[in-house]
């Protein structure tokens, strides 16, 4: 630019109006190239970029996040780095951290259902999922299965309901917490059967699945990680698993909705958002990029060994799932009046 402005200053006499010109398109050049230089994500990532997940490390979720870090960390040259942020049920703790970040893409949140479900659960969060927010990749999802101890006579979603039918108030479910999957999958299970059965939160999923094993309750919803090991030895049985369809890789287990409740549907979820006012060309990348990594053989081999369904897809899909999911869940725990404050 300041080449320019000399030669301007030196040749304006005799030829102004060429010289003009030039300079204008010069600086006109010169500023393009600044403003490409700098566009968001032009440059992007120009440093480690971590994924905040909400729960501690050896979970499904964390798992399924670092399979897809490092596969992001391999192909955009940086570091991917999964920052488990535990607590705050249902990873709160989390959200917040991600939602009072500057929004460069540098810090990713790693959401889940039980975002969905707080939104409805807490009276108050430090937060608004939904406008602090930009859903950015769908990455997976987990099925649930309601399994019973063996000392249960039924073994069918039908009989179960008629045995609980049959004995109002006298059959207890557990959950791995109040507000979780598993508890209002059990409360969309009590209502859609119309069923009278007694809740009983546990801390997580280990304590809950050893209690069931034991036999000190009857049935709960299991995320296939924790129930399914427990299936071949007959300490626990599957009644039917939670999904629309049949599961590809256990096509002999029959879904609750082909079971008697048509409709019956509780799915387990991951994937990424950004701080809302995350340029949309990070947001993009990102997208591409995490597609990219689920269509990855080993990536595939990760999620299949935890019994985890690689999805992708845009962030507009993404969106449209999560608006749909928020609706459903604020329906059952309304009208089950759970309530955390």
């Amino acid at each position: 630019i300041t080449r320019f402005i000399m030669l301007g200053t030196l040749k304006m006499k005799s030829h102004p109006p060429a010289i003009l010109r030039r300079l204008a398109a010069g600086l006109l050049l010169a500023c393009a190239g600044g403003a490409l230089a700098q566009a968001p994500g032009a440059t992007y990532p120009a440093k480690p970029v971590r994924i905040v997940v909400g729960v501690g490390a050896g979970s499904a979720s964390d798992i399924s996040a670092r399979a897809v870090a490092q596969k992001l960390g391999e192909t955009l040259g940086q570091q991917f780095l999964v920052d488990n942020r535990p607590g705050g049920s249902g990873g709160n703790i989390a959200a917040e951290v991600v939602a009072k970040t500057p929004a460069d893409g540098y810090m990713l949140m790693w959401g889940s259902i039980a975002n969905i479900i707080n939104t409805t659960l807490y009276s108050k969060l430090p937060f608004d999922f939904g406008r602090d927010f930009a859903p950015t990749a769908f990455v997976a999802t987990a099925s649930n299965f309601l399994v019973v101890h063996p000392s249960v006579p039924a073994r069918t979603v039908a009989e179960l309901i008629k045995l609980a039918k049959a004995q109002p108030g006298k059959l207890n479910y557990a959950s791995v917490g109040v507000g979780t999957m598993p508890h209002v999958a059990g409360e969309l299970f009590r209502s859609m059967a119309g069923i009278d059965v007694v809740h009983i939160p546990y801390k997580g999923g280990p304590q809950a699945t050893t209690d069931l094993l034991g036999g000190q309750f009857p049935f709960m919803f299991g995320i296939s990680t924790n129930v399914l090991p427990h299936l071949p030895s007959g300490r626990l049985r599957s009644l039917a698993v939670s999904t629309l369809q049949r599961l590809s890789w256990m096509p002999e287990m029959p879904t609750i909705a082909e079971s008697g409740l048509p409709g019956f549907e509780a799915v387990t979820w991951w994937g990424v958002l950004v701080p809302t006012g995350t340029s949309p060309a990070i947001v993009s990348l990102l997208n591409a990029e995490i597609n990219k990594a689920l269509a990855h053989p080993e990536v595939r081999q990760q999620f299949a060994a935890q019994r985890i369904d690689a999805i992708g897809g845009t962030p507009q899909q993404f969106a449209d799932h999560i608006r749909r999911e928020t609706v459903k869940w604020a329906t059952v725990i309304q009208e089950s009046g759970i309530r955390i404050e």
